[in-house]
């Protein structure tokens, strides 16, 4: 991966991390906060994966 990819990928990392941390401090932690958490991680680093890793072997 090239220099700005990375910073892109860092970017949205750091971007997830700070709305998952607005959502478990905003309200008690629950299952369904964590399933939250879970599921958005799936959507937002599966696609990123497919596209920027695997494709690269």
């Amino acid at each position: 991966m090239d220099k700005a990819t990375v910073f892109r990928f860092v970017c949205i990392v750091l971007l997830w991390i700070a709305l998952c941390y607005i959502l478990v401090v905003s309200q008690p932690f629950t299952l369904k906060v964590a399933f939250i958490i879970v599921a958005s991680g799936i959507v937002v680093f599966v696609p990123l994966y497919k596209k920027y890793i695997r494709t690269k072997k």
